[in-house]
C-alpha cells in the first residue's frame, strides 16, 4: 500500500510502498478514507534529531477517518462497554493521542494527559507511531475509535485534532462565556475557524477574531464571528471599543507568539482566561505584582479527550460545525505540505487515498 513516510530527520517525507498491516491481539485495521494535514506534521518534519522522542521511519498523519476493515482476535466488538468497541464495516474517526492504555487517565479516555506520556517514545498516530497518511491504518485498540455514521470522512478526519483541540481549549474557558461575554479567537486557520463556530454553538458569548491574513478574517466572518479584524497597530483599541471598553472574557490563541500574547494581555478583562494552543514560540512573564490582569488564568491545553471527540462529532452531525477544507490525493502530499508551509491552505488540507 502507499504511505507518506518520514524516513529520517532532516529529510522531507516521501511516498513509499509498504506492506498492508495485519491486526493482531486487540488491534483494529482501518481502511483510510481521509487524513488531515496539520501544522504539527510540519513541526515533526522540521524537527532536529533528538528534539522529539520519535524514531523514524514511520507514517505521518494523526487526523484520520475511515472504515473498519479487520479486527484482531482479541479486539473489543462490544459497543455497549463504552471502550470504543466496533465491527467490520463501521465508519469511524480515530482518537489520535494514544497513551499507555493502563493508567487511570487512559482508562477514562484522557490519553492526551496519560501519566506515562513522557516514557512512551510517541504521542500517538502519526506522531512516532504509523499514522493515517496511507491506505490503511493499524489502530492498537478499538477504544480509540469513535463512530461517525454518515458524516463525510473529509469532515470527520480534521475534527479529530483541529476540532478536538479547539473544543478542549474552549472547554477550559467556557465557564467565563456567559450572557454578555466576549471571546477573542487569534489565528483563524484550521483550528481557529472551528473555534469560532464552537463558541457560537455552545455559548451565548460574542466572538471576535483576529488574523494577519485578510482571507483568514473573511473565513472568520463566514464561520460566524461577530467581528473580524486584521492584526495591526490599532487592533487592541478597535477590539476594546467593540467590548464597550471592558475587554474580553476569554482569549483562544492559536498562534502563541510574542505579538499575540501582547494582544491577549491588553484585551483580557480582570478574571480573564487565556488558553494558548499555538506553538509560536512566544514567552509570557508572570510576576506579582505585574502587568497581567487581576485574576488572570492561563491554560496550555493539549489535544482533547475521547469523550470530547464524541461530542465534537455529534456537533458536526447536528450541522453546528463545518470544516473548510482543501482536498489533495495522497500522491500529491508533497504539494499539500508545500502549500501549508507557505500559508496558502484555506482551512484544513485533507489527503484522500488515490
Amino acid at each position: 500500500m502507499q504511505a507518506v513516510r518520514l524516513t529520517e530527520w532532516g529529510r522531507e517525507p516521501a511516498l513509499a510502498e509498504v506492506e498492508r498491516p495485519v491486526p493482531r491481539g486487540s488491534e483494529v485495521l482501518v481502511r483510510v478514507e481521509a487524513a488531515g494535514l496539520c501544522q504539527s506534521d510540519v513541526h515533526v518534519v522540521d524537527a532536529a534529531e533528538g528534539a522529539l522522542p520519535y524514531r523514524p521511519p514511520f507514517t505521518l498523519g494523526h487526523e484520520v477517518a475511515g472504515r473498519v476493515a479487520a479486527l484482531g482476535p482479541d479486539a473489543d466488538t462490544d459497543t455497549d462497554t463504552g471502550t470504543g468497541g466496533t465491527a467490520p464495516g463501521e465508519r469511524v474517526v480515530i482518537y489520535g493521542p494514544w497513551g499507555c492504555g493502563n493508567c487511570t487517565r487512559c482508562a477514562a479516555g484522557r490519553d492526551n494527559y496519560c501519566d506515562h506520556r513522557g516514557d512512551l517514545g510517541w504521542h500517538g498516530a502519526g506522531l512516532g507511531r504509523d499514522g493515517g497518511m496511507a491506505e490503511y491504518l493499524l489502530v492498537p485498540s478499538a477504544r480509540h475509535l469513535v463512530p461517525i455514521g454518515d458524516l463525510p470522512a473529509t469532515q470527520a478526519a480534521p475534527l479529530s485534532d483541529a476540532g478536538l483541540t479547539s473544543y478542549h481549549a474552549l472547554a477550559g474557558v467556557r465557564h467565563a462565556l456567559g450572557e454578555g461575554s466576549a471571546a477573542l479567537v487569534i489565528g483563524v486557520g484550521g483550528l481557529g475557524h472551528l473555534a469560532v463556530q464552537m463558541v457560537r454553538a455552545t455559548t451565548p458569548g460574542r466572538v471576535l477574531a483576529v488574523d494577519i491574513r485578510e482571507e483568514a478574517v473573511d473565513l472568520a466572518l463566514r464561520s460566524g464571528a461577530h467581528l473580524g479584524v486584521p492584526m495591526g497597530a490599532d487592533t487592541a483599541r478597535v477590539l476594546r471599543a467593540e467590548t464597550g471598553g471592558v475587554g474580553v472574557d476569554a482569549v483562544l490563541d492559536f498562534v502563541g507568539n510574542e505579538a499575540t500574547f501582547a494582544l491577549a494581555v491588553q484585551l483580557l478583562r480582570p478574571g480573564g482566561e487565556l488558553a494558548v494552543v499555538g506553538s509560536g514560540g512566544g514567552r509570557l512573564t508572570v510576576r506579582k505584582p505585574g502587568f497581567l490582569p487581576a485574576g488572570f488564568r492561563l491554560s496550555l491545553p493539549f489535544w482533547g479527550t475521547r469523550p470530547e471527540l464524541a461530542e465534537v462529532i455529534a456537533l458536526a452531525r447536528a450541522g453546528s460545525l463545518h470544516v473548510e477544507t482543501e482536498q489533495f490525493p495522497l500522491s500529491a502530499a508533497p504539494e499539500a505540505f508545500g502549500r501549508l508551509r507557505r500559508g496558502q491552505v484555506r482551512g484544513r488540507a485533507v489527503l484522500l487515498p488515490d
